[in-house]
């Protein structure tokens, strides 16, 4: 007789290898088609399973697509939220303020090489679909808070600009390096991942820290 534990484990890694292969077919199709010209049975189609299994893993489009994001901002399907992976750790170690950021943005630019294009399809969408633009809102809420983060790991080695309060470092560092940043340099100016990581981790040294050229950076009470 087959093992019940051994069964329901085989079952819960075939049905994490169907999620897998959706939200890659998903993915592919959402990115090269657009969110709008995306149907759910083509999703089924390329994943090859049935329309019934999408629905019963997903729901429906909206959700697939929110799952999408978060893979592709992590890396995988794990659920360990971002800021709780082992990237942080060294950051969190390291004394030297500088190499905080240069750490914070290669993983920064880590993030966007996976999410920019799916970011891409949401922004997009956000004029026309309500859910998609609360999706946007809230991954760029997120990234605003985990900035906060990174500020805090600055101000407790004494390393912040004293011109800056908490908040508004959290938020210069955010304006500067989010996705629309991103999307700003990289579909408009035409710059690569190289350009932007490079140039976003000077400006953000400037901005944050002390005697790096940050002075003309006041609190927003004090322009």
């Amino acid at each position: 007789m087959t093992d019940p534990v051994k069964r329901g484990t085989r079952r819960a890694e075939q049905a994490r290898a169907t999620r897998q292969r959706i939200i890659a077919a998903a993915t592919e199709l959402f990115v090269t088609h657009g969110y709008g010209a995306t149907r759910l049975d083509q999703v089924a189609e390329q994943s090859g399973v049935a329309i019934q299994t999408v629905y019963f893993h997903f729901g429906n489009k909206h959700t697939l697509l929110k799952e999408a994001l978060d893979v592709a901002a992590v890396g995988d399907d794990e659920p360990v939220p971002l800021l709780d992976r082992p990237w942080l750790i060294p950051i969190r170690q390291e004394p030297d303020p500088r190499q905080i950021i240069r750490m914070w943005l290669a993983n920064s630019r880590s993030i966007l090489e996976r999410a920019a294009p799916l970011m891409r399809v949401v922004r997009g969408a956000t004029g026309t679909d309500p859910e998609l633009a609360a999706q946007w809102h809230i991954k760029q809420q997120q990234t605003r808070a985990a900035y906060a983060l990174l500020v805090q790991l600055l101000n407790d080695r004494g390393a912040l600009n004293p011109a800056l309060t908490l908040d508004h470092a959290r938020d210069v560092a955010f304006v500067l390096a989010n996705i629309d940043s991103y999307l700003g340099y990289s579909d408009i100016c035409g710059w690569t991942f190289d350009q932007w990581q490079h140039q976003t981790t000077q400006v953000l040294i400037a901005a944050l820290l002390p005697g790096e050229g940050g002075g003309a950076v006041q609190n927003a009470g004090e322009a």
